[in-house]
């Protein structure tokens, strides 16, 4: 933990969490949430999930049931939960290896008694997806089908509990297929006719990008350097950063303590607290004992990671933005939405802006149909205007191009 402690403090420039002063005061309602409460957690093995839910093991749950269809992830997952200081406080500790769309889910969550608390990090969330039509429509299954089918069925088992899927800021006004996905998922978690089957209190967050986390840019730059590969950050670019213990708050915090049909959003201040990549690139190769050796050109980059390390030097490659959805900058609150106090210090939170419930409804039954069919002519450019129909905005905001980020270091 250490180590992910000091790799955190190189993205955010903190070195303590800025939610630790709303959840020390919120201990005693999260106890009294959770305690001897059933806890289902969907796609529990990534970083947000993770830390997610080792916050929520402390305090106690009578059941702590982890899907997720990474069966490494899930041994992994067990194995630190068996190997920390503090005995394990959860009587029913349970992994499936399980895709939370799939029949074989359907099947366990139907044989459970019913859950108090559902949380769903199950997503597709790499701007990358937009790449070529297959990886969005799976990315939309994921993000959109499975959420729908993930409330019919709690719908079945008379659920009427908390209910919170995460969302992210790329949600708010978005300008890729990703981030309006995840907007689209919005609307169907709060506004579906699935949705209107669900009892009980429904919740999301947006926050920032993770530190080092599975799958993130940052991440990639210990494993570059493992493998003697230069590393890479796009030029003029800044972004917000908070830790996997923050995420973890955030969504601990969002899932128990929020009010009905809202997403919780981070008080993070542009001048106080959005970082420029290119600078972490250097404060992670100054921790690591090397200076950054600037390039433009990744052949030759690659070329020189022998001779730079020589000098205890190491190539950094500044790239263009320039490829499809990528944000020049983050925000957390769409047009037309208000932010609201909810009695957090570093937190607040957006009232759900509804899509028209038959719009929404229509989006999820074409992309039903798409799916279903034995073959198809398939195009971003159709799957886009799927997207429209619950966000006409997306096709001005989107921001397209001939590039992708598998065309870059």
């Amino acid at each position: 933990m250490y180590k992910e402690q000091q790799l955190a403090a190189i993205a955010t420039g903190r070195k303590s969490s800025l939610f630790a002063e709303d959840f020390d005061q919120q201990r005693g309602a999260i106890g009294a949430a959770l305690r001897g409460r059933r806890v289902l957690a969907l796609g529990g093995c990534g970083s947000i999930g993770s830390s997610t839910i080792r916050r929520i093991a402390s305090f106690a749950p009578a059941a702590l049931h982890v899907v997720d269809h990474d069966e490494n992830g899930l041994a992994e997952l067990v194995r630190q939960f068996r190997s920390q200081a503090e005995p394990l406080q959860v009587a029913d500790l349970r992994t499936l290896p399980l895709d939370y769309g799939s029949a074989a889910f359907r099947f366990f969550l139907a044989s459970q008694p019913t859950y108090d608390l559902v949380l769903n990090f199950a997503a597709l969330k790499h701007v990358r997806s937009e790449k070529d039509p297959y990886s969005a429509l799976q990315m939309f299954e994921t993000n959109l089908i499975k959420q729908m089918s993930l409330m019919d069925a709690l719908a079945k088992t008379g659920f009427s509990g908390r209910l919170f899927t995460v969302s992210t800021d790329k949600a708010a006004n978005p300008s890729s297929m990703m981030g309006a996905s995840k907007r689209a998922m919005e609307h169907v978690m709060f506004n579906s006719s699935e949705s209107a089957q669900v009892n009980g209190v429904k919740t999301s967050a947006r926050f920032a990008n993770v530190a080092f986390s599975n799958g993130s840019l940052l991440q990639s730059f210990e494993h570059r350097l493992t493998r003697s590969e230069p590393l890479a950050a796009p030029a003029g670019t800044k972004r917000y950063f908070v830790s996997m213990e923050e995420a973890g708050e955030i969504c601990t915090l969002a899932s128990l303590i929020a009010p009905d049909r809202h997403i919780v959003v981070p008080k993070l201040d542009p001048q106080a607290h959005l970082v420029e990549m290119q600078h972490i690139a250097e404060r992670f190769l100054e921790f690591n004992g090397f200076e950054p050796a600037y390039y433009s050109d990744e052949a030759a980059a690659c070329r020189n990671v022998s001779a730079e390390r020589a000098r205890r030097r190491w190539p950094l490659i500044i790239t263009a933005l320039d490829t499809a959805g990528e944000k020049p900058y983050e925000e957390f609150i769409a047009k037309g939405e208000e932010a609201a106090e909810i009695g957090f210090a570093a937190l607040q939170a957006v009232k759900y802006l509804a899509a028209p419930r038959d719009a929404i409804d229509s989006m999820l039954s074409d992309l039903m149909s798409i799916l279903n069919a034995d073959s198809i002519d398939l195009s971003k450019e159709q799957l886009k205007m799927l997207l429209a129909k619950v966000e006409p905005a997306f096709l001005a905001s989107h921001r397209d191009s001939a590039l992708n980020l598998d065309q870059r270091a």
